[in-house]
C-alpha cells in the first residue's frame, strides 16, 4: 500500500507539474507576463482547492456510511479508481502528443483577447483534474486497506511530492537520457499494472461480500514469489499478482487485459486519425 501511495502522487504531481511549466515558460516570454504570471499562480490555488474539496467530500461521505454499508462504498471506489486510471492513460496516449501544443494554442487565443481570465482557468481546470485523479486513485487505495495511520499516509504523501519533484528537475536538465515520451509510456505501463491490482482488489473484496463464490486455488506458485513476501508483496501491491489464483482471479486478470487492450487500441487509432 505504501509504494501505491508514493506511485500515485509521484506519477499525477509529474503531471501537474509538467502543465504549470508548460504555461510558465510561455508566460515568461509574454511582455505582461507578471500579470500572467498572477493568474497562473490564482489558478493553481484554485485547482489545488477544488481537490482538497473533493478529498474532504468523500472523507465525509465515508463517515456517513457505516458496517456493510460502508464495504460496499470502499469497494465501488476501488473500482472507479481502477476505471480513472485506465481512462487517464487512453486519454494521454490519445492527447499527450499534442498537450503542449494545444495548451500554448488556447494561451495564444487567451493573450489576443487580452483575456487573463483564460489563463486562470486553464490553470484551475489542469491542476483541479490531476489533484482530483490523485484524490480518487489514493481513495481507492486506502479503500483496499483495512487500517492505516493519516500521519502514515501524510508523510508518503509528502514523499510522493518531494519525488515528483527532483524527477521533473531531472526530466527537464537531462531529456536527452530520458526523453518525457518514454518516461510517460513507462509510467503508462505501471499505471495499467496498478489498476490491475486494484481490480484484482476489488473483486477479492466482492467475493468476501459473498457476490462472487471463493474457489480453489488454480496452482501455486509461492516457491518462485510468494506474495505474502517483502518483494513478492510489493509486486503484488502494484501489479495484482496472486501467487495462488483461483478461477475468479484469472478471469479477471483475463477480462482486464482485454478491456484495457481495447481500450488502449481506440485511443491509437484515435490519435492516428488526429494526427492524420
Amino acid at each position: 500500500m505504501n509504494e501505491q501511495i508514493i506511485f500515485i502522487v509521484w506519477r499525477e504531481s509529474i503531471e501537474a507539474l509538467l502543465v504549470v511549466g508548460i504555461l510558465h515558460s510561455w508566460l515568461r516570454r509574454e511582455a505582461n507576463s507578471a500579470t500572467g504570471m498572477k493568474y497562473l499562480q490564482g489558478g493553481v490555488a484554485a485547482g489545488l482547492v477544488a481537490a482538497f474539496a473533493l478529498a474532504f467530500a468523500l472523507m465525509r461521505l465515508s463517515e456517513v456510511f457505516s458496517g456493510p454499508a460502508q464495504d460496499y462504498l470502499m469497494t465501488a471506489m476501488v473500482f472507479i479508481a481502477a476505471l480513472l486510471i485506465v481512462q487517464m492513460v487512453a486519454w494521454m496516449r490519445t492527447h499527450g502528443a499534442g498537450l503542449k501544443r494545444e495548451l500554448e494554442s488556447s494561451l495564444d487565443s487567451a493573450m489576443q483577447d487580452n483575456n487573463y481570465k483564460g489563463i486562470f482557468l486553464l490553470a484551475m481546470l489542469a491542476i483541479a483534474r490531476e489533484g482530483s485523479e490523485t484524490v480518487i486513485f489514493l481513495y481507492g487505495v486506502l479503500a483496499a486497506t483495512k487500517s492505516v495511520s493519516i500521519l502514515e499516509v501524510a508523510g508518503l504523501i509528502f514523499l510522493g511530492f518531494v519525488a515528483a519533484f527532483l524527477t521533473y528537475l531531472l526530466l527537464q536538465t537531462g531529456s536527452r537520457f530520458m526523453p518525457w515520451r518514454r518516461f510517460f509510456q513507462i509510467s503508462e505501463t505501471l499505471l495499467l499494472l496498478l489498476g490491475c491490482a486494484l481490480v484484482v482488489t476489488g473483486v477479492g473484496n466482492l467475493v468476501s461480500l459473498g457476490f462472487l463464490p471463493y474457489l480453489d486455488p488454480l496452482w501455486d506458485s509461492s516457491w518462485l514469489l510468494n506474495d505474502a513476501g517483502k518483494f513478492g508483496g510489493l509486486v503484488a501491491a502494484l501489479t495484482g499478482y496472486r501467487a495462488m489464483p483461483d478461477l475468479v482471479t484469472v478471469l479477471t486478470w483475463a477480462g482486464y487485459i482485454v478491456v484495457v487492450g481495447m481500450m488502449l487500441w481506440r485511443s491509437t487509432y484515435r490519435r492516428k486519425t488526429v494526427e492524420v
